[in-house]
């Protein structure tokens, strides 16, 4: 990624940090602004699963995703806010999943997660929107992943046919979605859930 980065005449930075450290992660954030003197961009793309029934889940399953893919966002929004209100200028955009608006079986923690996620970020572009930043969700549906990758061809045989474009959505996909909601162009634009899933939840 760095190396790409740097190809195309940029200059990429990786810094490794336990999300689910809430502290680091404010950190984190607190150096990057202290290194670069601003901060325009945040996106938080991390997440995990911990699938299985409801019947079935542990509290440190459900407990886990929810630290990781909702707590960690709010931790990292709330970092980022500080900085972009001051510049009066900010993108803030979190990865979402379908399964935060449809629900999924099996997968109770992860949907309860981005479910909240979307609320938060609602919230967000509320509370910031005066300050020139803005918040949105992208919620991606059956994109191939290292996360999705894991699922057998069966699943993937039954998954496709209810795609309406009848392919599974890739990576650059999702770029896309998120260049735009980064871009200038977007800048009437927040408080928004962009779905990005072939027309699976449509």
């Amino acid at each position: 990624m760095i190396g790409e980065i740097s190809d195309q005449g940029g200059q990429g930075h990786a810094r490794p940090c336990d999300i689910g450290d809430g502290e680091a992660l404010s950190k984190l954030i607190e150096d990057v602004v202290s290194d670069h003197g601003r901060l325009d961009i945040l996106v938080n793309n991390a997440g995990i699963t911990r699938d299985g029934l409801l019947l079935r889940m542990s509290d440190e399953d459900f407990d886990d995703v929810i630290r990781v893919n909702l707590r960690s966002c709010m931790v990292a929004c709330r970092a980022a806010a500080r900085p972009m209100m001051r510049a009066k200028y900010g993108r803030i955009i979190n990865i979402g999943s379908v399964s935060g608006i449809t629900g999924n079986p099996g997968q109770a923690n992860y949907a309860t997660a981005k479910a909240g996620l979307i609320g938060l970020t609602k919230t967000i572009a509320k509370e910031l929107g005066p300050k020139g930043v803005t918040a949105n969700v992208i919620a991606p549906g059956f994109i191939q992943t290292d996360m999705t990758e894991v699922l057998g061809d069966m699943i993937k045989n039954e998954v496709v046919p209810r795609i309406p474009l009848r392919r599974i959505g890739q990576p650059e996909d999702i770029a896309a979605a998120t260049s735009y909601l980064a871009s200038e162009q977007a800048g009437y634009v927040t408080g928004q859930v962009l779905v990005v899933d072939g027309g699976m939840a449509s």
